[in-house]
């Protein structure tokens, strides 16, 4: 069955080549396109592992593959990898030199984890600081208490990820 949320042949081809190798000891591999169109299911439905509709195979093994890739970083070589192929598409050179940096308080629930309230905004959850580059392209994120200042926000973002993007010459934002 096909979900709205499964990689066309041409993203599928874009992205096959930068997944690891096969491993040559345990059990057969799944589908590793399955598989991916497993994760990608889950993260855009925002539903429970376990409620994996069972055409991508068994929830335990998608969970497994996507934690020992987020574990081995693989997920942001593959968003860097992917970011370049469409910057150069675009007639850009592969690293930004410049960026827009905003950010944006997002009321949240009582589930756990940082919030606090935002007095300008007069709302209460967490602040997130995003980073893009002049095409919208995600560079970074921040994701902090709301009560967070916007200056003190970003440079907690710049301070993570600037040696990522050392050619980075101009950063264009707001007043705060």
């Amino acid at each position: 069955m096909r979900y709205p949320s499964d990689l066309t042949d041409e993203q599928w081809n874009l992205l096959r080549p930068l997944l690891p190798a096969r491993r040559k000891t345990g059990r057969p591999p799944a589908d590793r396109r399955l598989l991916v169109d497993g994760i990608l299911y889950l993260l855009r439905a925002g539903c429970a592992w376990r409620m994996l509709p069972r055409d991508f195979g068994p929830w335990s093994t998608v969970y497994s593959v996507y934690h020992r890739w987020v574990k081995e970083g693989r997920w942001k070589h593959y968003h860097d990898t992917l970011r370049t192929k469409v910057r150069q598409a675009e007639g850009r050179q592969p690293s930004p030199t410049a960026a827009i940096l905003d950010s944006q308080t997002v009321e949240i629930g009582d589930q756990g984890g940082v919030r606090g309230y935002d007095a300008g905004k007069k709302s209460s959850g967490r602040k997130r600081h995003i980073l893009v580059d002049v095409l919208g392209l995600l560079l970074a994120v921040y994701v902090g208490s709301a009560d967070e200042q916007d200056r003190d926000g970003a440079r907690t973002l710049l301070g993570r990820c600037i040696y990522w993007y050392g050619r980075l010459a101009k950063i264009w934002a707001d007043a705060g």
